[in-house]
């Protein structure tokens, strides 16, 4: 996820309508009047097509649940910019907030302001570590590491595997981290792990993956917590070391990542890696919509099943977290026309 330029072809995405919401308030989601008042929404940045992807669904998804959504806001990874992004926001009156936080200790700031003007706010992606949110709309981001050390562990069994982490003031960082960590320990106690710190950008991963790797060209596995942006960087490091063979060549580096981006799905497709989580960014943008709107109109919700495959689950911060689902792709449902990435025009 930060800062690495991609040359993203126009986005054409289909966001299909499912059914609706559990806890209180299931049912359909979409369709009804206009909730009351502008929503505003907060990006963390544009620099991965994956939130590209996320920004595209928003206003579709407005539209389709009667929501006036302004046009969103771009924080560019900076989480001061997004604190007084949201501060401009509530000055402008909005009636809802939908942010995607940058910051999971710092975002407390802007939550805490929009609380006093009796503003919902429904974080996606990312959950805060304080403040109050009607619900946060995520995956299960411990699943992510966990799924990742299984397909990583079982290939490689013994060696070095290198880690390009996220953000760890992102609880997303953080979860990804320690989960994959505590797995691969647990049970592959013969492969050891390097760490690239990577905080979300491209440029970081490409130096510090150069690094590790010339100093260890036995490395056996890369997990990339963020697609988005380390893919490229990563693929094009190990171009230059003559190390980018494909799936069933002796030599090649195996590779599990997250997002779920066409990028990744191609990259699987031509064997150059070999697995990714697709995160949701179409049912991220349809259930911020869904639950924004049902916020602003009062409704509260509770711990339970959804009718959408989902659960919501209380988190030690308090908050509520309906963790949708995002499933391991492979070279076996990669055509899987059902995947957002698919869907990419």
């Amino acid at each position: 996820m930060k800062r690495v330029a991609f040359a993203a072809a126009a986005l054409a995405l289909v966001a299909g309508l499912a059914t609706g919401c559990g806890g209180k308030g299931s049912g359909e989601a979409g369709g009804g009047s206009t909730a009351s008042g502008e929503v505003g929404v907060v990006l963390p940045f544009l620099t991965s097509p994956f939130w590209q992807a996320y920004n595209h669904y928003v206003p579709q998804q407005a539209a389709a649940q009667g929501v006036d959504a302004l046009p969103t806001v771009n924080s560019d990874s900076d989480p001061s910019k997004q604190i007084r992004d949201i501060q401009n926001l509530l000055t402008r009156d909005v009636k809802g907030l939908v942010v995607s936080p940058l910051d999971s200790g710092a975002i407390g700031g802007g939550l805490n302001a929009a609380a006093r003007r009796g503003v919902p706010v429904i974080a996606v992606d990312v959950a805060p570590d304080k403040g109050k949110v009607a619900m946060v709309v995520r995956a299960d981001n411990r699943a992510y590491g966990e799924k990742a050390c299984r397909r990583l562990g079982q290939a490689v069994k013994t060696g070095k595997v290198v880690q390009i982490q996220g953000d760890l003031a992102s609880i997303n960082g953080r979860d990804r981290s320690e989960s994959f960590t505590e797995c691969i320990r647990k049970n592959y106690p013969d492969i050891r792990i390097l760490n690239v710190a990577a905080s979300w950008q491209a440029d970081k991963a490409a130096t510090g993956l150069e690094a590790l790797y010339t100093a260890n060209p036995d490395v056996k596995g890369i997990y990339m917590q963020a697609g988005g942006v380390y893919l490229a960087p990563t693929l094009q490091t190990l171009k230059r070391h003559n190390a980018l063979v494909p799936v069933g060549n002796p030599r090649h580096i195996v590779i599990v990542s997250n997002d779920g981006i066409l990028q990744e799905l191609d990259a699987i497709r031509r064997g150059e890696i070999d697995a990714t989580v697709s995160q949701p960014a179409d049912l991220y943008a349809k259930y911020g919509m869904y639950y924004i709107k049902r916020a602003m109109e009062g409704e509260t919700f509770k711990v339970g099943p959804t009718d959408h495959n989902s659960t919501i689950v209380r988190l030690p911060s308090g908050s509520l977290e309906d963790e949708l689902p995002a499933p391991l792709v492979t070279r076996e449902n990669v055509d899987d026309k059902n995947l957002w990435g698919n869907r990419v025009g």
